[in-house]
């Protein structure tokens, strides 16, 4: 099996950084893309950002030039550098990869972590 776990978040304040970290292991074989979601109360899950396994990236909008995904391959890790953080960024950051498993190698299959809480006040 394949777990991911987050680490990282926290009560920060408006204009605050966070970094979320999420370390994946198991039976890997190799780890395609990586991402970043998010849910807030009442609302549903959304892409944050993501990152490919050569590095290319993409983010929301609502968070361009303040987020910075970024991933250690060695150590099937991804990150998230939240600067500039505001209040309605508040929500369970969640985070998502696409396993290639050592014990099924034709397909790729997404994993969760269990979510980290990051709450930003005003």
């Amino acid at each position: 099996q394949v777990q991911l776990v987050e680490s990282g978040g926290g009560l920060v304040q408006a204009g605050g950084s966070l970094r979320l970290s999420c370390a994946a292991s198991g039976s890997i074989f190799s780890i395609d893309a990586m991402a970043w979601y998010r849910q807030a109360p009442g609302k549903q899950r959304e892409l944050v950002a993501a990152i490919t396994n050569d590095g290319s990236t993409n983010y929301a909008d609502s968070v361009k030039g303040r987020f910075t995904i970024s991933r250690d391959n060695a150590a099937n890790t991804v990150y998230l550098l939240m600067n500039s953080l505001k209040p309605e960024d508040t929500a369970v950051y969640y985070c998502n990869a696409r396993v290639i498993r050592s014990d099924l190698r034709r397909v790729k299959i997404d994993y969760w972590g269990r979510g980290t809480q990051v709450t930003v006040s005003s």
